[in-house]
């Protein structure tokens, strides 16, 4: 009885939707984006005023004029990022982002803690993007707003912020209901602020290269302050182009919002793809011919991290640009506040929609086709995050729950290229029965599936449990791995034997588990996009992923275990009783959308 209920309870928690069902284009949302809104969703969500501060920040105290190396580099990893994104968008075109995908491939419980940090991140996310907001046009209004409610209305909290910003309130509200009575209209909004945006990244980028000066790339050492590295292209060594990496990869996380709108693109399985894609490069040649111009004007080692752009103009005399460039930040930061606020209610919809959260949040009004509750409610929630609390100690956790999303959206990949589809089910069984030996030993049955000496055409229940497993088994070894890098620079740095011996011994098995996954049979469903060189861009995704998420600082990871920690409360207590997707199995409608576990997988074969 024990027995019965513990496997029945762990099916529940693991259960996974059907993929191969004729639902998944059907929606009550209104279809209304088209490629080129999602891209320019993607684009402005992405850039925001990041463009006008983060490459001074790192020109300056990581990679010098190799700055634009350090975005190469972080580019490539997004686009790996990127790319499952888009294979996820091809194959499951539904909102809700990480947490459908993670719904159809890992199951139910994981798939709501994915949820449930996705909705930190935008919370946080929105709620920092009005700050800025905030602050800013209380900054070119003199700091009129800002004096006002510090004098009569101070907040006095080392937690929470100098007084409560009803500006910033305003504003999130304000956009919040614009987005509940359609979407519409706030796409074209947001189309032109981008391309505004846009306009003034290449008028920066045309002025600066007009004042450019070559030698500022190559300057001597003597003529270098100290503690400004060593002068020339990188003053501070490849060390330095990989830390800056680090740092520019957060100048690209956004284009996930584009994931989000599945059920509002016309046609999502080919413009998901394409505009993840189409964002990611389009951003990285903002960065990239900003930073080349940045660091050709002004050495690097003098750059205002601040505002490098407006100082800059300033110190060569051309007012008129500073000004400019005041104004494109303002364009930056209206469509990366719309694109940090679109996500949020989408994801609530998503779970709502399958019972993981409270069904009002979920309603869609019948007039505007959005839901109207949810955009409400999510609006609200961040508007008083970022009236009254001071959230610079809360970014951290918003980077954790992106890094974790990207990190189990690349594993999922993996995992569904390695399992099959119904009819790819059946021909596996035949292989199977094909290739059956009553004499051959379970060990050599296990090694021939291993490095696939019995050649299945399909997947087969055992191979895919194997991927499964070598893909959790990665993530393990990898993560062992990166801690030697992270925690233990000295002992790496000065070969230290057994150090090296441990680092090398789990790389090693890194690539093994690689190996066998590669070699495992693939599915052969045909979609409009596809990861290439699967598992390798996957695996390199979640190891750029997972070296972030240990760069985080312990006070941070205590927080989101406490966020954690309330997330498995909500599900325990409302969530696994009244899923949409039990309740379905429990009654015997969900007739074609049969849901498998990994355990199951297993007993079967």
């Amino acid at each position: 009885m024990t027995t019965f209920l513990f496997s029945n309870f762990y099916k529940k928690l693991f259960q996974t939707k059907n993929l191969d069902n004729n639902n998944l284009t059907e929606t009550k949302l209104a279809r209304v984006l088209t490629s080129l809104d999602l891209t320019l969703l993607g684009v402005g969500s992405t850039l925001g005023v990041g463009i006008y501060v983060l490459t001074g920040e790192v020109a300056k105290e990581s990679a010098g004029p190799a700055v634009i190396i350090s975005f190469l580099i972080a580019a490539i990893a997004s686009a790996f990022a990127g790319f499952c994104y888009g294979e996820f968008g091809a194959r499951n075109p539904k909102s809700g982002s990480a947490y459908a995908y993670c719904y159809c491939t890992v199951g139910e419980f994981i798939a709501f803690l994915i949820g449930w940090n996705l909705i930190l991140e935008y919370v946080i996310g929105t709620a920092s993007v009005t700050k800025a907001l905030s602050t800013y046009l209380d900054e070119l209004l003199g700091n009129v707003i800002s004096d006002f409610f510090k004098t009569h209305f101070p907040m006095n909290s080392d937690f929470l912020g100098d007084y409560p910003d009803f500006l910033a309130f305003g504003i999130v509200v304000l956009l919040s209901i614009c987005l509940a009575f359609g979407l519409k209209s706030s796409t074209i909004i947001n189309n032109i602020l981008t391309i505004l945006n846009l306009c003034v990244v290449a008028f920066v980028i045309v002025s600066g290269a007009i004042n450019a000066n070559v030698e500022n790339w190559f300057l001597p050492k003597d003529k270098v302050p100290p503690g400004a590295g060593e002068g020339g292209f990188a003053p501070f060594g490849f060390t330095g182009i990989l830390k800056g990496a680090a740092t520019c990869f957060y100048g690209f996380i956004g284009f996930d919002c584009i994931a989000t709108t599945g059920e509002e693109a016309k046609t999502p399985r080919r413009s998901i793809p394409i505009a993840i894609v189409s964002s990611l490069f389009i951003v990285f040649l903002t960065y990239f011919g900003v930073s080349t111009v940045l660091t050709l004007m002004w050495p690097y080692y003098d750059q205002n991290v601040n505002a490098p752009l407006s100082s800059i103009f300033d110190a060569i005399g051309w007012i008129a640009a500073k000004w400019i460039v005041s104004i494109g930040a303002l364009f930056g930061l209206l469509p990366s506040l719309l694109g940090s606020l679109l996500p949020l209610p989408r994801i609530i919809y998503a779970m709502s929609s399958d019972g993981l959260m409270y069904e009002i949040l979920g309603r869609v009004n019948e007039k505007y086709k959005s839901p109207m509750i949810g955009t409400i409610f999510s609006g609200f929630l961040t508007g008083i995050m970022a009236m009254i609390f001071n959230l610079s100690q809360l970014i951290d956790m918003m980077s954790i729950g992106t890094l974790l999303a990207y990190t189990i959206v690349a594993a999922c990949v993996i995992l569904l290229r390695y399992r099959g589809n119904e009819e790819e089910k059946i021909n596996s069984l035949n292989d199977s029965k094909n290739n059956n030996n009553k004499n051959i030993s379970m060990t050599s049955k296990m090694f021939k599936h291993f490095f696939q000496f019995r050649k299945f055409t399909t997947p087969t229940s055992f191979s895919s449990s194997l991927v499964s497993f070598c893909v959790f088994l990665f993530c393990f070894i990898i993560l062992g791995a990166l801690s030697f890098i992270v925690f233990l620079p000295d002992e790496m740095g000065n070969a230290t034997p057994w150090a090296i011996t441990i680092f090398t011994i789990l790389t090693t098995g890194a690539v093994v588990l690689l190996v066998i996954i590669s070699l495992q049979p693939k599915s052969k469903q045909k979609l409009y996009f596809q990861v290439p060189l699967i598992p390798l861009i996957p695996a390199i995704s979640i190891t750029f992923n997972l070296y972030l998420m240990l760069m985080l600082d312990p006070v941070t990871w205590i927080r989101f275990g406490i966020w954690i920690l309330l997330g498995i409360i909500i599900y325990f207590t409302y969530g696994i009783q009244n899923s949409i997707l039990t309740k379905s199995k429990e009654v015997g409608v969900e007739k074609k959308d049969k849901t498998e576990t990994h355990i199951d997988k297993i007993f079967n074969q």
